[in-house]
């Protein structure tokens, strides 16, 4: 007996009786056939009921016209159609746990994109750090790289400059060398001037003594005769006057006036007449005393620098730190176009530092006079405006005693001066010729700027003393510069003095002293 059973999803699937189909065997197979329905979902009922409707009206038929020994291909059929859906059901179970691992895989995956996006995020933060830190060591070494390429552009200037100085000074050794020869050739044609000179004196020397040999026949000669009786006989003439001597242009030499024997330094004097009173050897009447006029007094020794008193104060510099430093303020109070730097200096080291510096925003080296531990010991750059400078020897400043120095300088032809205790030791023209050093700059003593107000090098700095500086606008004479290394007075007319040394640093040390003897 054929009948339908209603499955979960509201289909009917055919169903044999289990009486009538063959007992047990039949009916044990219904709860597989059910759950296979059950599970497949209801794409999979309608499969089934579409495949099972013509089966069930081709059983139906076939029913009705064979007998029933015909019914047992149909339920060979449906067991080979159960056999299909359970291994379908397999597969679909399969398809579904894949689903499922791929639905974990999914999560897992959201999972470990927020780890990822966490991790970017701890990573952009590390890099803006870094690229922070980066930066910063990116602008501290522009900042190096600008200072090391100023330093070399000064340098380079320096090595120009220096070059230049070396070229002239190789120019004026030549000069030099060529006067020397010249003067050689003077002094050689002034030798055989001499031995003709000698020869001729020679000669007159003969020819005197023979006339006194006839003067003293001729006083035998009278004293025999008697007092004024003349002796008979005829009168010995006198011998002809000698010769006079040939001028040096006939001898073949170069006369008093010819500009070799000037440059030699000596010109041949005409020997002296017989009435004309004896002479020294500087031309000079022998028991005369010339006018004391203003040209003509003689320069009183200079006193030694320990009696020198009312210098004013003094500041010491004990050590080459980078601290030891003092501004003097107010700076220049207008261009200048002439300068005079004069000061009493004890040096406390073997070699000169920096005394002064002067710098602007536009250039740390206006007026310096530089010195560091790396150039001739006694050598002092004097620099106007940078890069052009001048070298001056102070080697007498190294003894460790105090000395007074005056530099000069004046925009007029560019000439510039240099004294050490009254003595002209350096000079020359076309040093920034019609420059004027501006205002408004920072003026420091005892160290160099590289930048204003800073930038300072213990290898530049000054160790030693500094008494009496004074700066005035304007050249100083020769007779004020005595003035000032004798302590008879200060100039009129400075603008800066040691007393406008407001700012002292470090461990520079202010002294008051009467005199120098008693100073530091």
């Amino acid at each position: 007996m054929l009948c339908t059973k209603v499955v979960e999803g509201g289909s009917s699937l055919p169903w044999h009786s289990s009486r009538a189909v063959g007992g047990e065997g039949a009916h044990s197979r219904q709860p597989r056939s059910v759950r296979v329905l059950g599970m497949g979902g209801p794409r999979t009922t309608l499969s089934v009921f579409l495949i099972f409707v013509p089966v069930y009206l081709h059983g139906v038929l076939s029913r009705e016209a064979g007998p029933a020994a015909q019914r047992k291909p149909f339920f060979e059929r449906l067991r080979r159609l159960e056999e299909q859906f359970r291994r379908l059901q397999e597969v679909t179970l399969t398809h579904l746990r894949g689903l499922a691992s791929n639905y974990n895989l999914s999560y897992d995956i959201d999972t470990r994109f927020q780890s990822l996006a966490l991790e970017t995020q701890a990573v952009a933060l590390a890099v803006n750090r870094s690229q922070a830190a980066v930066q910063g060591d990116l602008s501290r070494l522009k900042t190096w790289m600008q200072k090391s390429q100023r330093r070399s552009r000064k340098l380079d200037s320096r090595l120009l400059a220096l070059d230049s100085v070396l070229s002239d000074r190789d120019r004026q050794l030549a000069q030099a060398g060529k006067e020397r020869e010249a003067q050689g050739d003077g002094l050689a044609s002034l030798g055989l001037a001499l031995r003709a000179l000698q020869d001729t004196v020679a000669g007159l020397t003969h020819l005197v003594q023979s006339q006194g040999a006839r003067l003293a026949a001729l006083e035998g000669r009278l004293q025999v005769a008697g007092p004024g009786a003349v002796a008979p006989g005829p009168t010995p003439a006198l011998p002809p006057p000698p010769p006079p001597p040939l001028p040096l242009p006939q001898l073949g030499l170069p006369g008093p006036g010819s500009p070799k024997l000037q440059r030699g330094g000596k010109a041949l004097r005409a020997p002296p007449e017989p009435g004309d009173p004896p002479q020294d050897f500087a031309g000079r009447l022998q028991g005369t005393r010339e006018p004391q006029g203003p040209g003509s007094q003689r320069t009183r020794p200079p006193e030694r620098p320990g009696e020198t008193c009312n210098v004013g104060p003094v500041l010491v510099f004990p050590n080459a730190s980078t601290q030891n430093v003092a501004f003097l303020s107010p700076g220049f109070p207008a261009g200048l176009r002439a300068l005079s730097v004069c000061s009493w200096v004890r040096v406390a080291s073997g070699h000169l530092g920096t005394l002064l510096s002067y710098a602007t925003e536009e250039n740390d080296n206006k007026l310096v006079l530089h010195g560091r531990d790396s150039l001739v010991p006694g050598s002092v750059h004097f620099v106007i405006g940078d890069p052009a400078f001048r070298e001056l020897p102070l080697q007498p400043l190294l003894d460790g005693r105090w000395h007074h120095m005056c530099v000069i300088w004046t925009s007029t032809l560019g000439r510039y001066r240099l004294h050490v205790d009254r003595r002209l030791v350096a000079t020359g023209s076309r040093f920034r010729e019609g420059y004027e050093i501006p205002p408004g700059g920072s003026l420091v003593l005892g160290q160099e700027q590289d930048s204003v107000g800073g930038g300072f090098d213990s290898s530049e700095a000054f160790v030693g003393s500094v008494a009496g500086l004074a700066i005035w606008d304007r050249a100083l004479v020769p007779g004020e510069v005595a003035s000032l290394a004798t302590g008879r007075g200060l100039p009129p007319g400075a603008i800066l003095t040691l007393d406008n040394a407001h700012r002292v640093g470090g461990f520079v040390q202010r002294v008051n002293c009467s005199c120098l003897a008693l100073c530091p």
